[in-house]
């Protein structure tokens, strides 16, 4: 069970690679801003399997707090890409 696992990790990382590749080298700024929203999806992803893994369940409360900020944080940048100030 443990190479499940072992390969879930590889394959979230591999992802991370590829969407981070995408974040540099995107040809608009919504791909990138799409790419980044998706790296912190797959990190959040990567920390609760960690958590799993280890059995240690105060993993997943850090990733849902990870989510709250990178769904705040989304927002802002595209309410500031959208229209050049956030108020």
């Amino acid at each position: 069970m443990q190479l499940v696992y072992l390969i879930t990790a590889v394959a979230l990382l591999v992802s991370l690679f590829i969407l981070g590749i995408r974040a540099i080298a995107g040809p608009t700024v919504w791909d990138r801003i799409l790419a980044t929203n998706a790296i912190g999806t797959k990190t959040i992803l990567f920390v609760t399997l960690l958590g799993y893994i280890a059995k240690r369940p105060e993993f997943i409360d850090m990733a849902i707090i990870y989510a709250l900020v990178t769904f705040i944080t989304t927002i802002a940048i595209l309410k500031f890409a959208e229209k050049g100030r956030l108020d």
